[in-house]
């Protein structure tokens, strides 16, 4: 079972090897949503937890579904 603190950790690491897969910047994905950049940072770091709003939004700038998301 995975630990509260390694689920938003393993998020970020899973959003950020998307984002890269998709040739996009950090600053690409903030745009979309329409955030600063330093909140995609912090997600991909592990030190911000996104909510189900912001995970979907997030699916939709990588145009995937937001379960790839949290295959981890």
């Amino acid at each position: 079972m995975l630990k509260d603190q390694e689920i938003p950790k393993l998020f970020g690491k899973r959003l950020k090897e998307i984002r890269l897969q998709r040739k996009m910047s950090q600053g690409d994905i903030a745009r979309t949503l329409g955030v600063h950049r330093s909140y995609i940072s912090g997600i991909e770091r592990g030190i911000r937890n996104p909510s189900l709003k912001n995970i979907e939004r997030l699916a939709r700038a990588l145009n995937i579904n937001p379960s790839e998301l949290l295959k981890f």
